[in-house]
Parts: C-alpha cells; structure tokens; sequence
C-alpha cells in the first residue's frame, strides 16, 4: 500500500498545521523530533517523573483503575474518577499531561463533555479509542470495535469540542486486534481527516507490523511499550527509524512500585523490621523535598502561619 507520510505532511503544514503549532505537545514534539515518555498514575509518580526530567507524561487507565480501585482495565472506571485523577495529577505538575480517554465513555455527546472536562481539569491532550463499552487493555484479549464511521464521528466530536484550545487529540485504534492492519490504518487515517493530532495503532504484535504501522500510520505515531505485552519493547533509535516520534511506557512505573512495594513488605513481614533495607528507600529528607515541604514552611512563616 502507498506511503502516506508524504500527504499526511503536507496535510500539517496547511490549515491543521496551523490548529497544531501552539500546542504543548507539538511544540515538545518540534524540539525534540521523537520522546520516549513514561505513563504516570497519581501525584507522586507525576512530580517523580517531573523531576527526573521528562518534559510529558501520561495517565494510564489501567493504572488509575489498578490504584484507586483494585480492577483491572476492563471498563470498570468511570469518566468521573478519571477527571478527578486527571485534575489532581495536572494540578500537581507543571509539564504537560496526555490523558487516556479510553472511548469518551458514550456517543459524541459524551466525547464532548469529556473533552471539555479534561481541559478544565488541566490536560494537555487525550487518547480516545474505538473499543466498544465495556473496553479493556489494549493488549487483553476480547476485544471489539464500533464502526468506522462511527469512531470518525466520536473524533469529530473532540475535535469540535477543543474549539481551537491547547488539546492535543490522539487517535487510537484497536482495530488490528479484530479486523486487521489495513483496517486499523484506515481508521488513522480517517481520524487524522477529521482533525486528530497524531495515529495510535494498539498492539501490534510482531516486529514486522510495526514496520507497518511505522510506514504505513500519518505521523506523528504513538506506540506503547508494555513490558510482557503483546507488542515487542524495542529501543528508541529502532522505533524512530520505523517511523514512531511519541513512545510511551504507560506501565513501566506502576510495575516497578509495586515490584519495589512488594519486595520491601515481604522482608517486613519476614524480618519485622525495615534494618537492611534502608538502600531501597528513598529517605526522610529526600522524599520531604520531592513534595515540597520546606517551600510549604516558607509559605507559612510569611503569613505566621502555626
């Protein structure tokens, strides 16, 4: 099939070009051509991933669902806990956050209200897919799709409800899974008509289908990297010379708290004492300084405050 990068270029440099050049993420995607950027899942991990330096994060459905309310990623988490997760992280952080929409939680009624809620909440962007409710994990199995047109509609829906405001719109499909690669990219670039900001193929499952959808996907592409998924981890030179420019890992900060957070209770409730441990703990002082506590004290002695 013919390589659509070429239109889908020129496509950016015209009137949705134009739509795109004072977004936060465009702008990030302009000085740095392609960024590998972790999922995040409450403040913390959002003010960690600040700090380190990332210039973007994500907030990951699967992993809101697994820490505010012990479920999976199989619809269980409702648009209102994912805006009031969303608020709290955006409001925590300064840089940009993408937000995962998951299907917009309705018809195109509900896209717009979820879009203009995420920008009140503070988001830079959203990921909106094209599961049928209730939807899953991109790499469960069970999956299903709505139709084409109907997909194009919810994204024409968030399109219209950004009304020209910093929102960076992510296109995602999991058509790949059910009917197929071409019908997977012809979803992107359908979407990518109908105003989207950049193509999100979910789940490839071999090397040579991100080849594909490196190739084949309008740029800028997303592509998760899930430690034990169904798509392979790659490094991010290969994944750029295939054609990817925004690479998240939406989990790999979930799994390692609560690799770190299980290794440590069980040597507690073996040894009953934290003794020996103390090299896998971020300290007393330093943890006080990733959340601000001496700029809280400072505040309080300008107003003598107790």
């Amino acid at each position: 099939m013919e390589n659509k990068r070429g239109s889908t270029q020129q496509r950016m440099t015209g009137r949705e070009g134009s739509q795109l050049k004072d977004l936060r993420i465009q702008r990030i995607l302009k000085d740095v051509g392609a960024i590998a950027f972790p999922g995040v899942y409450d403040t913390l991990s959002a003010k960690i991933a600040e700090r380190v330096g990332f210039p973007m994060a994500f907030i990951s459905g699967y992993s809101v669902a697994a820490t505010t309310i012990g479920e999976p990623d199989l619809g269980l988490l409702t648009q209102t806990e994912m805006i009031s997760q969303a608020r709290s992280v955006c409001s925590s952080v300064q840089i940009p956050i993408i937000v995962d929409a998951d299907t917009g939680y309705g018809n195109p009624l509900n896209v717009i209200r979820t879009v203009n809620e995420l920008i009140d909440a503070g988001a830079a962007g959203c990921f909106l897919e094209d599961q049928m409710w209730p939807k899953r994990c991109g790499h469960m199995r069970g999956k299903r799709v709505i139709p084409r047109d109907e997909y194009v509609a919810k994204i024409q829906a968030a399109v219209e409800a950004r009304d020209g405001r910093d929102f960076f719109i992510v296109a995602r499909t999991d058509a790949e899974q059910v009917q197929g690669l071409d019908e997977a990219i012809a979803r992107v670039e359908a979407t990518r008509e109908a105003g989207a900001d950049a193509s999100f193929v979910e789940a490839p499952g071999s090397h040579s289908q991100l080849v594909e959808v490196g190739r084949r996907a309008p740029p800028p592409i997303v592509v998760n990297m899930i430690e034990g998924g169904k798509t392979p981890v790659l490094p991010k030179e290969e994944l750029v010379n295939m054609g990817f420019q925004l690479i998240l890992y939406p989990l790999a900060g979930l799994y390692a708290a609560a690799h770190a957070i299980e290794s440590l209770y069980r040597d507690l409730q073996r040894n009953n004492t934290t003794l020996g441990a103390t090299q896998e703990l971020m300290d007393f002082a330093r943890f006080n300084d990733l959340i601000g506590v001496e700029e809280k004290y400072a505040v309080a002695k300008r107003f003598d405050a107790k």
